[in-house]
């Protein structure tokens, strides 16, 4: 069961182990683009390619798609990024329902593990595979793998790491639930935990009163996509990528930004400055710095 992206090379991994994929659960095709066309999942598309039976429900706790399902007889549902699952679902196969979960559980339970990790500066992360319950992100955890985040990555570059060890991870978790031997470790060991909410557009809003440690995690944390952004002369403003500039040189009682025109633009910050690399205003595409100033009049605040 999945949607996105994330989720193919874990399916690729089940088609291509000793395990039988009985059946692929994903999104309806949904209109998307200029002409509004139906648009596939990435699940989907993968599982066309290897002829695997494909059901698409809208509800799920529908009758119908809960018969369908059950008439699959599978031992384990797989879950990645995929929706909340009701009981009727996740408590149906003998050997249970297993998510993998990017993020190390339990930590970062949520939508968005791997944007808030990168955001709140976090200096190692990884995926999670446990046993799905009622309360989200919740159950027995049966493996994790740990990853380190380098200074300068990104959200998508991230995603892309996780995404690969996800699926070692998923294969490891699948094989050792056939063979019966696997660890179920309960997650009541750490009280203080950190949440990964749904990203909204008004979450990536920049707040220049922040620090610029923060403000640089931030912008990594939501690039490429969705992007942090500010407004620029009444236009949004997204940054992609940018660096800190210390206090020393920053002139903090200044507000706004600063530019020479050419080749730099620096937004000032509680303790420094943030010196953007790769943006895109609205209405315009995404260009370096340099790029963007030569089509770009701005006035130095």
């Amino acid at each position: 069961m999945g949607t996105p992206e994330f989720a193919v090379p874990m399916l690729e991994v089940l088609v291509n182990s000793t395990h039988e994929v009985v059946g692929v659960i994903t999104a309806p095709d949904k209109p998307a683009g200029r002409g509004m066309q139906l648009m596939e999942s990435d699940v989907k598309k993968c599982a066309k390619q290897h002829s695997l039976h494909i059901l698409q429900p809208e509800k799920l706790k529908n009758e119908n798609f809960l018969a369908e399902l059950k008439a699959l007889n599978a031992d384990l549902f797989v879950v990645v990024a995929f929706r909340m699952l009701p009981e009727a679902v996740w408590s149906m196969p003998t050997l249970g329902t297993i998510n993998l979960h990017a993020s190390l559980l339990p930590q970062y339970r949520g939508a968005a593990p791997i944007n808030w990790a990168i955001i709140n500066g976090e200096k190692e992360t990884g995926v999670t595979t446990f046993f799905i319950q009622q309360e989200i992100d919740t159950g027995k955890i049966i493996f994790q793998e740990k990853i380190d985040i380098r200074e300068e990555e990104n959200m998508g570059e991230l995603y892309a790491e996780l995404m690969a060890l996800g699926a070692t991870v998923l294969r490891k978790t699948v094989d050792a639930i056939a063979e019966g031997s696997y660890p179920q470790i309960p997650q009541d060991h750490i009280t203080d935990i950190k949440h990964a909410p749904k990203i909204f557009k008004e979450t990536c809003k920049i707040d220049w009163s922040k620090d610029a440690d923060y403000i640089y995690n931030f912008i990594r944390g939501l690039s490429p996509y969705p992007a942090a952004y500010t407004l620029l002369d009444g236009k949004v403003f997204k940054i992609y990528k940018a660096t800190r500039v210390n206090a020393v040189n920053s002139g903090t009682s200044s507000t706004g930004y600063v530019t020479d025109g050419k080749t730099c633009l620096l937004f000032h910050c509680s303790n420094g400055m943030i010196d953007v690399k790769e943006c895109q205003l609205e209405g315009k595409k995404k260009m370096n710095i340099e790029e963007f100033l030569r089509g770009t009049k701005l006035n130095s605040n």
